[in-house]
């Protein structure tokens, strides 16, 4: 018996196609509308789950004023290490302030200082990245040795030094996050347009003598955007931990502001860890769960806009 008369197993994956192929035959089969990079992205379960556990808390820290009726900074003493109740949803810490409120208002802040850092880191990036690898040169060596010193450092070590020289405050800890920040998206940026730049259309509209700057801002950085947003989902997410951990360690945005980190903070004594678990808990779980929801979002961008996976 040839090898092409024995009959071949059926698989999961020929069954749909066949569906398929009966819906389109008979005129019901119906075609996607819309934007194809949303449609993939919503098609990635994970992607979605992070987008939803992302708007949630981005709009209960919006929305901190309707959600609790405490302040975040005030001290009650007659209220100190309450546990969780009616009154106090997450309980108080060590000077009466109610732990729920901190963590709304401090998402505020904390938020603000990774997703603030990043879209400026990135695009400063951007723009010295998109130039810089369009029109090559001294502009391009002297941008890439800059980038390679600041790369050079340790992150924690260059983010402790440029602390203890700056100072402690809410500006500060942004202005030394995209210090350090740039680098990494200005490589990506300059990576694409270098491979960009060689492309037919682009040789197209030097011929008609478009500016430097409208090719590369209009023409060449949209077809460079998808790796550029991913960059910065996963940026954010490491800011937010970075701020976090200096305000655990006490150099972060200083302790009369509450932020994810300086209500950790709070908890360092020994005590405090094993007796008051409100205190950690629900702003550790905060910080896990709204890190996990953009570093989620980040994968289902990089899907989306792959063209290899494009399906």
């Amino acid at each position: 018996m040839a090898l092409a008369d024995i009959p071949r197993r059926r698989t999961r994956f020929d069954r749909r196609f066949d569906r398929i192929r009966a819906l389109e035959e008979a005129g019901r089969l119906k075609h996607p509308t819309g934007s194809r990079l949303v449609r993939k992205f919503m098609s990635n379960k994970l992607a979605v789950i992070g987008l939803v556990v992302f708007s949630i808390i981005l709009l209960a820290a919006i929305f901190a004023p309707l959600l609790t009726p405490w302040d975040p900074t005030k001290i009650n003493l007659r209220a100190m290490l309450q546990p969780p109740s009616w009154e106090h949803w997450f309980g108080t810490d060590k000077t009466g302030r109610d732990v729920f409120a901190r963590v709304l208002y401090g998402g505020r802040i904390s938020i603000l200082v990774g997703l603030g850092s990043a879209v400026v880191s990135a695009i400063i990036g951007v723009i010295i990245g998109c130039y810089a690898g369009y029109v090559g040169g001294w502009f391009d060596a002297v941008c890439m040795r800059i980038s390679e010193i600041i790369m050079a450092f340790p992150e924690l070590i260059l983010v402790l030094m440029l602390v203890s020289i700056l100072g402690q405050s809410l500006s500060n800890i942004m202005i030394i996050f995209i210090l350090g920040g740039w680098c990494g998206i200005y490589r990506l940026a300059r990576a694409s347009m270098l491979s960009l730049r060689e492309e037919e259309y682009v040789q197209a509209l030097r011929s008609f003598g478009l500016s430097v700057p409208l090719i590369c801002f209009k023409h060449i950085l949209p077809n460079a955007l998808g790796p550029i947003m991913v960059n910065i989902t996963l940026s954010t997410a490491a800011f937010i931990l970075a701020e976090a951990g200096l305000s655990f360690l006490g150099l972060g945005v200083p302790m009369n502001i509450a932020t994810w980190g300086n209500i950790l903070n709070v908890a360092q004594d020994l005590g405090v860890l094993q007796n008051n678990w409100w205190i950690w808990l629900p702003v550790g779980t905060t910080i896990s769960l709204f890190v996990l929801s953009v570093n989620f979002i980040g994968d289902g961008l990089r899907d989306a806009t792959d063209p290899t996976q494009q399906g």
